[in-house]
């Protein structure tokens, strides 16, 4: 076995439902301009009692149902997430004891690219050790955003999706590409909380504890580096970007996806998308946005391109 088949797969979002108008009423701007400016209609939010850990155990379970698998047979789960469960410990070990994992668990936190940076370790753990993996993306923004703050409220949205990883006979990736850029820690952050500045009645009161965005740098580099990544990669897979059938880019928002999209002549009918009902749900975005319940639109697939490494 030198590849690995896609098994099993699930997701998990919120009940409640915050709509684009109710926001746009509170920030005292036009529905259309929210709507026009990210391409989301609606976003689902989490309740009280609902955790980035509860909601990745239920997209898990489902995806371990849908494989027809248990935690007793998984050898290693990633739960790929920037809103964790808690400081220490791990999300992954929450998540870990809930499914009755047999085997190992980490997180990731890569932001937004968290999925596809975890789905690239996958592959290359069960190249090492061909068992069942379980990878999880779960974010829940919402509760890192600060209700005050117009230009991330209108973005983001809480979920989880899952997906069951086994050995197959097949190397379904033709190619794939990370990249990162350490300068860039100023565009989207969470100062207070880590080791750098530790939480005070201080940063509380000054809100440090929300995430803080700069727009026009993420749209700037999200575009600019994911342009890049997308046309090496094609060039590795040696595929041209006409042919591709399905596009599945992390759900950013709609005026940096179809940047994309100009900029390397992947075809618009291709792009498969949930932002109009799930918002930006950050490491799940991806798995979500493969479900064909969440989609805008959707065909049959031969081959696939997934945004690899923006940085929004």
């Amino acid at each position: 076995m030198t590849g690995f088949d896609i098994t099993g797969w699930g997701m998990s979002v919120p009940e409640r439902i915050v709509t684009s108008s109710e926001l746009a009423e509170r920030f005292g701007v036009d529905e259309h301009w929210v709507v026009s400016r990210c391409g989301i209609r609606e976003r689902r939010a989490v309740d009280p009692g609902q955790t980035t850990a509860s909601l990745a155990v239920e997209a898990g379970r489902r995806a371990l149902d849908k494989a027809g698998l248990t935690g007793a047979d998984i050898a290693h789960l990633i739960v790929a997430t920037a809103t964790p469960e808690q400081p220490s410990p791990a999300t992954s070990a929450f998540v870990h004891h809930e499914l009755g994992i047999a085997g190992s668990a980490h997180d990731v936190n890569s932001e937004c690219a968290g999925f596809v940076y975890g789905l690239v370790s996958a592959m290359a753990l069960i190249a090492l050790d061909p068992r069942p993996i379980l990878l999880i993306g779960s974010d829940t923004h919402t509760l890192t955003a600060n209700p005050a703050d117009r230009d991330l409220s209108i973005l983001v949205g809480d979920g989880a999706g899952a997906i069951v990883i086994q050995p197959g006979p097949e190397n379904r990736v033709k190619a794939w590409n990370l990249g990162a850029d350490g300068s860039r820690t100023g565009s989207l952050k969470v100062l207070a909380g880590g080791s750098r500045m530790p939480t005070t009645q201080e940063t509380l009161d000054a809100g440090l504890h929300y995430a803080q965005i700069n727009g026009n740098e993420i749209y700037l580099n999200a575009v600019r580096y994911t342009v890049r990544t997308v046309r090496e990669t094609l060039e590795s897979a040696k595929v041209d970007a006409a042919d591709i059938d399905h596009v599945v880019p992390h759900q950013a928002n709609i005026r940096i996806i179809n940047s994309i999209l100009s900029h390397t002549g992947l075809r618009q009918e291709a792009l498969i998308t949930n932002l109009h009902k799930d918002g930006n749900t950050a490491s799940a975005s991806i798995p979500i946005a493969r479900e064909p319940s969440r989609r805008a639109a959707s065909k049959p697939a031969t081959r696939s391109c997934s945004q690899a490494s923006a940085p929004e």
